[in-house]
């Protein structure tokens, strides 16, 4: 990519229409997420110039870290520089060999990933199925401590996982919950604040991790919870401590795109009337997420097709195994609000020339 205007790339000096960003609310390009980012470029630098915990800490960090808190209903929050680190950083502190990481089998590979270095026993039910979680809690009674992990939006499928199924399932064995909440801070939720507004669970999530590098635009991930919580985190995350802190820029970027959306809902109202155009014109069943998966199968025939498109002017990435399992290769397609009705009727029209 040579050069991004909205939802349009320039690649090899041609223009392409963007259909598999996460970029949902389109506030990565927004005037007023780029004047406050040039406003703590001009004052901070571009790079923090050390860890949090030496002299990477700046007021913007403590100013986004409380506005996420304030966000996402909790007494507090950390940041970490990515999404990735922030799953990492939580699940490594909070278990070790003596216990288990219970997780859904479609969840993030950071998750998987967390849940393998912490040496706890790592545990894997059936895709939102909750008779497969019950069965793994019943056979974990050994373990000190249970830490149920799962998307709430799973970035693949675009599909929620059943929180308020989950939620007492983990009360009745004593077990924690986490969830990563990437795929739907700005987006689930009458007010894009996530998966437990749009349940109306508020605060029955023990830990709620998400990131700013999806719909709000810009780069770190975060985990929200009580305060003891986010003190414990603060000094036991190694992710967290022995990395350079997040660009002060990309913190006043995060802090505005979250201002927007407490300010306005019009681009969150914009983005579920896009989600239900592309339905109604292919005649599926409607959806609360923009991550809409278009099943091929055969990783040949499902790179042929993203290749296809391109050369019809639009950008979808074909999504092929280890990322999906084999036979499960799809072109994972991304509705955003900045997307007009004529771009959307495009993108159909084309894909109903080849599927």
């Amino acid at each position: 990519i040579e050069k991004i205007n909205g939802n349009h790339v320039t690649i090899g000096e041609e223009d392409y229409l963007n259909f598999c960003s996460n970029n949902y609310l389109g506030l990565a390009g927004h005037p007023q997420v780029i004047e406050k980012a040039a406003e703590a470029l001009k004052t901070f630098g571009f790079g923090a110039g050390a860890s949090r915990l030496i002299c990477g800490n700046t007021i913007l960090h403590e100013e986004l870290e409380r506005k996420i808190a304030q966000f996402k209903n909790r007494q507090a929050a950390i940041v970490f520089p990515t999404g990735y680190m922030a799953n990492l950083g939580a699940i490594t502190s909070l278990v070790d060999e003596n216990d288990t990481v219970i997780i859904d089998r479609l969840n993030h590979a950071s998750i998987i990933d967390a849940g393998r270095l912490s040496k706890a026993k790592l545990q894997v039910y059936k895709h939102c199925d909750m008779q497969s979680l019950k069965s793994v809690l019943q056979r974990s009674e050994k373990f000190r401590r249970r830490l149920i992990v799962t998307d709430s939006v799973f970035s693949m499928d675009g599909d929620l996982a059943p929180l308020p199924e989950i939620v007492p399932l983990a009360k009745e064995f004593d077990a924690m919950t986490m969830i990563d909440d990437a795929h739907a801070t700005g987006v689930i939720g009458k007010s894009g604040r996530g998966s437990e507004e749009h349940f109306n669970i508020p605060g029955k999530i023990d830990i709620v991790m998400g990131t700013l590098s999806k719909a709000l635009g810009s780069l770190g991930g975060f985990v929200a919870g009580d305060q003891r919580l986010i003190d414990y985190l603060r000094n036991k995350a190694r992710s967290f401590i022995y990395t350079t802190a997040l660009p002060p820029a990309a913190c006043a970027a995060a802090m505005s795109a979250i201002e927007i959306i407490e300010a306005d809902l019009g681009l969150l109202h914009q983005l579920k009337h896009n989600i239900s155009l592309y339905h109604s014109l292919v005649h599926t069943p409607g959806s609360l997420s923009p991550i809409i998966p278009i099943m091929i199968g055969d990783a040949k025939k499902t790179m042929d097709l993203s290749q296809k498109l391109f050369a019809k002017g639009i950008f979808l990435s074909g999504i092929r195994p280890p990322t999906v399992p084999e036979g499960e290769s799809r072109l994972r397609l991304t509705v955003s609000a900045i997307h007009s009705k004529e771009e959307i009727e495009f993108l159909v029209s084309v894909l109903r020339s080849y599927c």
